[in-house]
């Protein structure tokens, strides 16, 4: 009968003796694996009397929990050895100067932003505050909009999948106006506030982003005329841009919330677009129905609102002539072909990319004089790709018959 003590002796010399971890997994394999001798003497128990049996086993399965302590000794100095070169390599000399992190700047548009909120403080204006996504009655039906405007439309409103009590889809506020109602609506006349903030609208040109920032006025009481909107305004933009040297001028215009209404429009002194005007404002008298859905009586308070662009005075502050260069640099890279067709799906890109090595391998085969029925296979496979990309079946022996019926191939 085998001496366990000395097959305990050798498992621990083989672990022992073990380099990588995969030798000693093979060393395992000798002593506790499937064949191992471990296994078999287990095996053999079968063949003794019954009275040795159980003595044996015990013995064997003492032998068999050193053997796997041994084995989990080893492994765990291979562990502790694995980590410890780990954290060699990754070693980090604190006595080192720390990694110089630059600087952040302020975006523009939140300059302004601040800016605008700084000057209107400091004549008394409240900033009110709101949603983002609000209902139907606040963004169009407080402020005089019919159920058929065109700003309820999805062509030109932001609409969320959620509805109000009434069943109507909530809009991402097209306008900060919505923030005004709700803060006339719980404070009451006088009112003096401005509501900047983030809106949301189908739009994108030179001056709009799909979401853009804007700011809009309020001032009501008892006694606030046009005359007011002037003043305040012309004095906002001397504060903002530094200067008594400004180019402005009042429009009159249409707006369902205001009556009269005008538009203010401010030239560009610099740049590119020296000379040219750009509206930055919609402003006017408050209209009553309005007036109405403040909770005030419009026969007791009147006022002004106005709304501007924070991204529009952005530009004129900073010499700005396109937003979308702004966003276009900001994520601009090499990579990007200016002026051209960007691709911006991987599966066309993948798609055009075989269809154009299988073009210029048809290409090298007729500078090659290959046969037609060679070619032919890769003229299949660019039609094939580019069927992946259109999304519509091309059949390439139309394609081919027409290619080889009109068209001399060796030419």
């Amino acid at each position: 009968m085998q001496d366990l003590s000395e097959l305990i002796a050798s498992a621990r010399r083989d672990f022992a003796d073990a380099a990588q971890p995969a030798a000693l997994e093979d060393a395992k394999a000798r002593y506790i694996g499937k064949t191992g001798q471990i296994t078999m003497l287990m095996k053999a128990l079968g063949g003794l009397p019954p009275e040795e049996r159980r003595a044996r086993g015990q013995e064997i399965n003492r032998a068999k929990a050193e053997i796997e302590a041994a084995l989990n000794e080893r492994r765990n100095a291979f562990a502790e050895a694995e980590l410890a070169k780990k954290l060699a390599d990754e070693a980090i000399d604190v006595t080192l100067p720390g990694r110089y992190r630059s600087e952040g700047g302020i975006h523009p548009v939140m300059r302004t932003w601040m800016r605008v909120e700084e000057i209107f403080r400091s004549i008394g204006f409240d900033v009110a505050d709101g949603p983002e996504i609000e209902s139907d009655w606040f963004s169009f039906t407080a402020l005089n909009n019919p159920p058929n405007h065109p700003a309820r439309s999805m062509q030109d409103t932001f609409y969320v999948d959620r509805e109000d009590e009434e069943g109507r889809a909530l809009p991402l506020r097209p306008h900060t106006s919505p923030m005004q109602v709700r803060y006339a609506r719980t404070h009451g006349a006088p009112i003096k506030v401005i509501a900047p903030g983030r809106t949301y609208r189908v739009d994108s040109d030179a001056t709009h982003s799909p979401m853009f920032h804007q700011v809009e006025g309020l001032w009501i009481g008892d006694d606030v005329s046009f005359t007011d909107l002037k003043g305040v305004y012309s004095n906002f933009l001397r504060a903002f841009f530094e200067t008594d040297d400004l180019v402005v001028r009042f429009r009159p215009s249409y707006f369902p919330f205001t009556e009269p209404s005008v538009e203010v429009d401010m030239m560009f002194t610099s740049g590119p677009r020296k000379g040219r005007w750009l509206e930055i404002s919609g402003a006017g008298e408050v209209h009553p129905n309005v007036v109405r859905n403040f909770g005030l009586d419009p026969e007791k308070h009147i006022g002004f609102a106005f709304g501007s662009g924070l991204e529009r005075l952005t530009m004129l502050r900073y010499g700005i002539d396109d937003l979308r260069r702004i966003l276009r640099d900001a994520v601009d890279t090499e990579a990007l072909y200016h002026g051209g067709t960007v691709i911006s799906n991987s599966r066309h890109y993948e798609a055009l990319t075989s269809a154009s090595e299988a073009l210029s391998a048809a290409l090298d085969g007729l500078r090659d004089n290959l046969p037609t029925d060679l070619l032919s296979e890769e003229i299949r496979q660019v039609i094939r790709h580019l069927s992946g990309v259109t999304g519509q079946d091309i059949v390439p022996e139309e394609v081919l018959k027409t290619i080889f019926s009109k068209f001399c191939i060796g030419k």
